[in-house]
Formats: structure tokens, C-alpha cells, sequence
């Protein structure tokens, strides 16, 4: 399922048009970019837990010349899906 495919889905089971059903679908995910970006964390009851998260700086191997390279610390995105959603997969 991507973007589109939500989009048209809740517009289908809310009844509205599909450009509010984007405006719904963009607003929601706007607020977990928003909440993860300035609280570290955003957990939906029942789906789980968008958290910021930190990688230390490391050395890697380029896989093609198999020689050692530096990687940079930096900051990511995961996700801890609740026992709900896991139980229903």
C-alpha cells in the first residue's frame, strides 16, 4: 500500500473527498515528522512508537574496493510496532 492507496481508503470509509482525505493523511504524518523532530518520540496507541534515534560515528568496509572507510555519526527514524500490530500481522 503506499500514499495513494491509504488515501483512497479513507476517503472510501470516511466518506470524504479524496483531496480532504490527503489533506487528513498529509496532516498526520506532518505531526509525526513534527513530533519525532522536536520530542524524540511519538507513540499512536494500538501502532507503535516513532523514535529519534543516534548512530555513533564507525568505521565500514567499501564494498568495492573492500578497503576501510569512515562513517559519520548521524540521526534516524525507527519504529517499534505495538504488540497489537504485531500480534495482527
Amino acid at each position: 500500500m503506499n500514499k495513494g492507496d491509504l488515501v483512497d481508503r479513507i476517503a472510501a470509509e470516511t466518506k470524504v473527498t479524496k483531496s480532504e482525505a490527503l489533506k487528513l493523511v498529509d496532516a498526520v504524518i506532518r505531526g509525526i515528522v513534527e513530533g519525532v523532530q522536536s520530542e524524540e518520540k511519538v507513540s499512536i496507541s494500538g501502532f507503535g512508537t516513532f523514535r529519534k534515534r543516534f548512530r555513533k560515528a564507525r568505521t565500514g568496509i567499501n564494498p568495492v574496493t573492500r578497503k576501510p572507510i569512515q562513517i559519520d555519526a548521524s540521526t534516524t527514524v525507527g519504529f517499534t510496532a505495538s504488540s497489537t500490530l504485531r500480534n495482527g500481522v
